[in-house]
């Protein structure tokens, strides 16, 4: 008994010590945020003397927040609804049909081996690409670069999802005259739900947060998102620390709510994606 209470505790301790080290980035954040410029730098692990909101107000001004909090949506959430119907799709025909036919029995070393090529490789040949094309400064370019770069991964987990939905089901609508795609899009992709959630919570969080492609992409102010956005509170020979956690607070919400709208699926949809057949 007192061996059983001495490994749950220790557990409790472990538990503990992991949160404090995942949260401490969080509470400098806001920490910082709430202090004034001469706080922040007489010392940054200090508590503030008080509730300094005018870092929000002039980081939404210098970010230009409204504007870039537009960009961003316009950005993240049409790739990432493109992201789930393509990668359901793919995952369905690599699941079901794979195979069957070579190309689709291929594709998914295809997305395997490009998941092993580092953004790095292909950062510069990306750019040229997008301007040859006249995409570079552009929010659909990003939606196309967003939605291809994350085809791959997302595929991945709907294949090994499908893997688990009952291939009667299938047989059932095609013998009441279904034709493959009202049996994928009325039968199938219902029960897809707790994997498309999962898909849609991490590539919201993914996309929201890109900054590698959009400091690429987007060299334009009228185009830029919110993280490039942070970028510039740091300059040569000042940084407005303040103003830039005020700045990535404000920003964290839409991705927060997301997640508390959608986390009982995530555990579900990550679990049940790595079943194997």
């Amino acid at each position: 008994m007192k061996n059983t209470m001495s490994k749950k505790a220790a557990f409790y301790v472990i538990d503990i010590v992991v949160i404090a080290f995942f949260f401490y980035p969080i509470l400098i954040a806001l920490n910082t945020a709430f202090k004034s410029p001469l706080e922040t730098a007489e010392s940054v692990l200090s508590m503030p003397s008080g509730l300094y909101l005018k870092n929000f107000y002039e980081g939404m001004v210098k970010s230009n927040f409204v504007h870039s909090l537009f960009n961003s949506t316009i950005v993240t959430f049409p790739s990432v609804i493109l992201i789930v119907l393509f990668s359901a799709m793919g995952g369905y025909s690599i699941a079901r049909h794979g195979a069957k036919t070579f190309f689709i029995h291929n594709l998914d070393r295809l997305y395997l081996a490009s998941l092993m090529i580092p953004f790095q490789i292909i950062m510069i040949p990306i750019y040229r690409m997008f301007r040859t094309l006249g995409l570079q400064n552009s929010l659909f370019g990003m939606i196309v670069i967003f939605t291809g770069n994350s085809i791959a991964y997302a595929t991945f987990l709907y294949t090994g999802f499908v893997k688990s939905v009952p291939k009667e089901l299938e047989e059932a609508a095609l013998i009441d005259g279904c034709g493959p795609y009202r049996i994928f899009f009325n039968v199938v992709f219902p029960l897809l739900t707790p994997v498309s959630a999962t898909v849609a919570a991490l590539h919201v969080m993914w996309l929201w947060n890109d900054f590698n492609i959009s400091i690429i992409l987007l060299q334009k102010d009228v185009v830029r998102t919110l993280t490039v956005k942070q970028y510039y509170f740091f300059g040569q020979y000042s940084s407005a620390y303040g103003m830039a956690f005020a700045a990535a607070i404000l920003s964290m919400v839409p991705v927060v709510v997301c997640f508390l709208l959608l986390q009982k699926y995530i555990i579900s949809g990550i679990s049940a994606g790595a079943v194997k057949s």
